[in-house]
């Protein structure tokens, strides 16, 4: 595309040629710096993107608005560089680390966010124009969430690129859509600090003992497990064999135990207590007169379900689900379930009196 530019605007142009390569390698650097100091930091962002403006669009831009630019310097997004987070309250973190890496221009840098027309939502990004000592050229950095970027890019395409004027009765229905993105936005962000404070919450019931306050759920049993909760009857297992024990997750119990009728960690902890002896004998029975040196962790928790469901009538069906639950169903299932069946019954456990009523 042919352009009018004077020869202060051409001579801005040929610095920008003989930069390009200089300008790659920088933004080049700048996406990697990122990129490792959110991975140090645990920070989780949905898209990291960098551009070096191309000279049409340079050429553009001077031809617009040449006169205000002294030199190539004063132009401050040749590099161009855009964080896209999943929640609102990233974008301050983001914002943090740019000010620990960067030197921020902040009379040029501008909190969109701030803004409050009607019609704003889809450009809340937080602009900043940042330099590094090592480099004579500022460059942008944007940060928005996912949402604020899909809307701006929709927003964009709807009413600019076809070059048609939007008729207003459409404005009016694009900026309702708006308001309803930028409340998902914030309840996004609310909803993820309240799960964050939950998971805080059943922290401190768990390690205070509290477990009959606890209900069973995939937060609450991964806590649990940092207790190693089946870690005594493991050893005691174990110790039959002299065997070694290979840690295995133990978060497959999860579903096995609702499906028993657990529902917190009290009952997971009472089947411990009262059918630990049961499953230890059933565990005998089957390494015993083995010369097995190795037995998983999930030994404990498997044969405390095992004699829970037979004690209480389950039987080779019960016994069988078990078996279904954690490696699928099969034949194999059936025959291991009907020789465990017949082992168990004549156990000393089966036989006695329970340690407490209402197991």
């Amino acid at each position: 595309m042919e352009r009018h530019l004077d020869a202060h605007c051409e001579a801005i142009l040929h610095e920008y040629h003989d930069m390009l390569p200089r300008f790659r390698e920088t933004a080049a650097d700048v996406h990697k710096k990122l990129k490792q100091t959110f991975a140090e930091a645990g920070l989780v962002v949905a898209a990291l993107e960098s551009r070096v403006k191309t000279r049409d669009s340079l050429a553009g831009k001077l031809e617009l608005k040449g006169g205000k630019y002294k030199s190539l310097a004063d132009i401050t997004d040749i590099i161009g560089i855009r964080v896209v987070t999943f929640y609102v309250d990233d974008v301050d973190k983001v914002a943090s680390v740019l000010e620990r890496l960067f030197d921020i221009d902040w009379e040029n840098s501008v909190d969109k966010r701030k803004i409050h027309e009607i019609d704003s939502f889809g450009y809340l990004s937080l602009h900043y124009i940042c330099s590094m000592p090592d480099f004579p050229y500022r460059f942008e950095i944007q940060i928005r969430t996912v949402l604020q970027h899909a809307w701006a890019n929709m927003n964009h395409d709807i009413g600019y690129k076809s070059g048609v004027e939007v008729p207003r009765e459409y404005l009016r229905n694009l900026n309702r859509l708006a308001g309803v993105l930028e409340l998902a936005d914030e309840q996004f962000s609310i909803i993820r600090r309240e799960i964050s404070d939950y998971r805080r919450r059943v922290k401190a019931l768990v390690a205070s003992g509290n477990l009959d306050d606890v209900p069973l759920d995939g937060d609450t049993f991964r806590s649990y497990l940092d207790l190693k909760p089946f870690d005594a009857l493991n050893k005691r297992i174990a110790a039959v064999n002299q065997a070694e024990i290979q840690e295995v997750s133990l978060m497959p119990y999860l579903t096995i135990f609702k499906g028993l009728g657990m529902h917190t960690l009290g009952d997971v902890n009472r089947l411990i207590d009262v059918y630990g002896d049961g499953a230890y004998q059933i565990a005998c029975y089957q390494i015993g007169l083995t010369d097995l040196d190795i037995i998983s962790s999930s030994l404990a928790p498997q044969d405390l379900c095992i004699a829970f469901i037979l004690k209480n009538g389950g039987g080779k069906a019960g016994v069988r689900y078990i078996f279904d639950m954690l490696s699928g169903p099969s034949d194999s299932n059936d025959m291991i379930a009907e020789m465990l069946t017949q082992q168990a019954s004549g156990l000393p456990f089966m036989n006695q009196k329970d340690k407490q009523d209402g197991k």
